[in-house]
């Protein structure tokens, strides 16, 4: 045990700067917290006055007063006003008549600049509210999308921050309910058929909804939906994520990878620095809201709200539902570095409170390494897997944590773990650059003793410089994370030869004289007897789960969007199409309830829809692919048609018109205020056999270009996730360039049905063949 050890052991005790100097230590504190002070009042006042401005507070009362002070006959019946309101104001007339000229303008000028702040925050928000840019291409834009999107332009402020367009996105509205079980009982011809039992029943059954419960609960859900910031992301974060009982690996938790084939020249652990570096640097930019706000076409601004809690964030385990924590940036200033099982806590900050170079993070991490490799003898198997207990049931871990985690020692070290910033893994592990699906499986669930899967963001620093991530969801999705690896990214390159030297090492980078470095400090586990039983049992059970999952990352080069884009159909709607013939192809010829997510972060605090990939014409073009009889033509306009229909219902997914967030609503209020409906718990209790799902390569305009040859090898693959249903598969996709595309392909070793490097096979199959009808129709010609 760690507290019985270290009673007997030599105190380590490093050098302590704090306290010798009592007024250097007040001025410091002064410092950082008037620094913290600035920003968040700076912040504040910026985001409460957008989209005006304090400069538009100046030119009103500097207009008004040369008004006042002129008294032009042409403006007598405006100055009589400002006059007037100055006397309902009860401005005395007799002080000196510049002071009155103030005082009159600026009371004007505040009242006019306030009424004109809220009428241009509820003008954008209106403005926002508009969809019809969505459904046209963006070169062949109508007249009223034109005009629109000048009036966006003119309406919004200038230089927003990264939080500036929250009061002024509009909330997402409540579909119409007939709508939604019409489009509901359309998805599922295709998986039943057209004039099948259930299909009759399903009809007769959202008949009866419809007449009796449903307009109940509809009406329940308009009226939510205008008073809450988004009728639905507070259940779905609720219901679907924190009040889940699975364990987190597999389930629940993502992967992402850094670059696919580039190995990195530089030191492992300078590599990690920088990395890290980079990533903390991004957290300073959203905390003082340097980052500016991601706007579609340079003018439909995104919700940004997911950003906020990508650090500093934990999911703490409850026996009925979890609990989300963020915590603030006094309280979290370190990282939880794990190395060969040992955790360490990590200022981010030196003793003056500036913030570490990459430099002093490769000094913190060579010392931590050595400390590990010094002291892991000292540390029994169940001290250094205690990380396993993250992922086991969350019921179980939750009791587990109560038991043995609310006092002493144990209770100091998991405060110090939920309070970080950030894990960083310092793995001894390495994978062949070319075994993409090796490094992919173990980032998506390690050994089963390593990564804190409770935490926001992990990195899994390998032992050759790679890197990838391993991050928890209920927070928000992957697109965020994907923003801010393309961002280290494309900086670690442009600036390389300012963050490492000719050998490899990392740079200070910044000018800022930094202190001393506080040592890192090791973290202490009292593991009794009965504990070590309950991490032994973790241990088993998450490497047995972990051995069931059969993960395939491979990448596409034979084309890219170059190609598709050429076809005159979405990239996106080419490749769903290419799943649904694969899963035909694998399965015998059957088809498969597909989820695919969409992002509806165009409304305020929204997250994702689902579109539903199977549809009438998704069948109609499957089976012409394995008709030998049909032409190319044929199967060249059904596949056509098929992505033209997904590309509507993506677009209406993006759009707050999709169907299963709203059918989900409805469900939660029916179980919330009593009902049973076994209509909805019917729907929402189908299996997603295929879940599917795309991540972006590039998000910043200011990247380079995805198609440079010099880039190639340093394309991210993107990242993944475990299949949803035990005898499905979960597809995650990037199409990285014009000329290559990364598929994730996972499904479960335990079921005879699935096997994901034999889907992988037939998928380039299927793509293969899709190009061949272009091909041969371009040689017929």
């Amino acid at each position: 045990m760690a507290e019985a050890r270290s009673a007997v052991a030599e105190p380590r005790v490093h050098y302590i700067e704090e306290g010798r100097d009592a007024k250097k230590d007040f001025f410091r504190a002064f410092r950082k917290s008037l620094f913290r002070r600035f920003f968040r009042f700076r912040n504040q006042l910026w985001n409460g006055l957008w989209p005006a401005s304090l400069w538009n507070l100046g030119a009103a009362v500097a207009s008004l007063s040369v008004l006042l002070v002129g008294d032009w006959d042409v403006f007598k019946p405006i100055t009589t006003r400002l006059w007037w309101t100055g006397d309902l104001l009860h401005i005395h007339t007799g002080i000196p008549f510049y002071l009155r000229v103030l005082l009159v303008s600026t009371s004007v000028g505040i009242l006019s600049f306030i009424a004109l702040l809220y009428i241009r925050r509820y003008l954008l928000r209106i403005l926002l509210g508009y969809r019809g840019w969505m459904y046209e291409a963006p070169r062949t834009q109508s007249a009223s999308t034109i005009v629109w999107a000048l009036l966006v332009r003119l309406v919004s402020g200038y230089r927003p921050a990264t939080f500036s367009y929250q009061k002024s996105l509009p909330r997402m509205p409540v579909p119409p309910l007939k709508t939604t079980l019409k489009e509901l009982i359309k998805s599922l011809k295709p998986l039943y058929g057209e004039n099948s039992e259930e299909i009759r029943k399903l009809k007769q059954q959202s008949k009866e909804f419809e007449r009796g419960l449903g307009q109940k609960l509809q009406r329940i859900l308009v009226l939510k939906s205008w008073w809450d910031d988004n009728w639905v992301t507070g259940w779905w974060d609720k219901y679907v994520y924190l009040a889940n009982r699975s364990p987190l690996p597999i389930n629940s938790n993502w992967y992402c990878l850094d670059q696919s084939y580039y190995k990195p020249p530089t030191k492992p652990l300078a590599r990690a620095a920088v990395a890290v570096y980079l990533y903390l640097e991004w957290r300073q930019k959203i905390l003082r809201e340097q980052l500016a706000p991601i706007v579609i076409r340079n003018t439909i601004p995104l919700c940004m709200a997911q950003y906020g809690k990508v650090f500093s964030s934990t999911r703490v385990p409850k026996e009925d539902c979890d609990q989300f924590v963020h915590y603030d940036s006094t309280e979290s200033r370190h990282l939880l570095v794990i190395r060969e099982g040992v955790h360490y806590k990590l200022d981010i900050f030196d003793v003056n409170g500036s913030f570490l170079s990459p430099e002093s993070f490769e000094k913190q991490f060579n010392w931590i390494v050595e400390d590990a490799e010094r002291n892991k003898d000292n540390y029994t198997d169940y001290e250094k897997s205690v990380s396993a207990l993250t992922g086991i049931e969350r019921v179980e871990w939750a009791k587990i944590r109560q038991d043995y985690f609310s006092q002493g020692v144990n209770s100091e070290s998991l405060e110090a773990v939920d309070k970080a910033v950030m894990v960083v893994v310092l793995e001894t592990k390495e994978f062949d650059v070319k075994d993409l699906s090796g490094k992919g499986k173990y980032t998506l669930h390690a050994d089963g003793k390593t990564i804190w899967y409770d935490k926001s963001l992990s990195m899994i620093i390998y032992n050759d410089g790679k890197y990838g991530l391993n991050g928890e969801h209920s927070w928000g999705d992957v697109l965020v994370i994907a923003h801010i690896m393309e961002s280290a990214s494309s900086d670690e390159f442009v600036k390389y030869e300012l963050l490492y030297n000719k050998d490899g090492n990392s740079l200070p980078y910044t000018s800022t004289q930094h202190g001393p470095l506080r040592k890192p400090v090791r973290l202490l586990w009292d593991v009794l007897p009965e504990l070590s039983v309950q991490i032994d049992r973790a241990v088993k059970f998450n490497q047995e789960r972990n051995e069931d999952v059969d993960l395939c990352l491979s990448d596409h080069d034979a084309y890219g969007k170059g190609f598709i884009k050429k076809c005159r159909v979405s990239p996106d709607s080419y490749i769903q199409m290419a799943i649904q013939l694969t899963y035909y192809k694998d399965s015998g010829q059957e088809f498969a309830l597909t989820y695919e997510s969409a992002m509806t972060r165009l409304y305020l605090q929204g997250r994702t829809e689902t579109v539903r990939s199977l549809t009438a014409e998704v069948v109609t073009f499957v089976k012409a692919m394995m008709d030998s009889d049909a032409s190319n033509k044929e199967k060249i306009h059904h596949l056509q048609a098929a992505c033209n229909r997904h590309q509507q219902l993506y677009r209406d997914a993006m759009n707050g018109k999709g169907i299963d967030r709203h059918l989900f609503g409805l469900y939660v209020l029916c179980k919330g205020l009593g009902h049973e409906s076994e209509f909805l718990k019917s729907i929402l209790c189908l299996p997603w056999t295929l879940s599917t799902s795309q991540a972006p390569q590039k998000q910043m305009a200011e990247s380079p270009s995805n198609n440079l040859k010099k880039y190639e090898k340093m394309l991210s693959p993107g990242g993944g996730f475990g299949p949803v249903s035990d005898d499905g598969y979960g597809v995650c996709y990037m199409v990285a360039s014009d000329h290559k595309m990364f598929f994730h392909v996972s499904s479960k070793t335990s079921c005879p049905k699935t096997d994901s490097k034999r889907f992988t096979g037939l998928l380039f199959k299927s793509l293969a063949d899709m190009k061949g009808l272009f091909e041969e129709g371009q040689q017929s010609e």
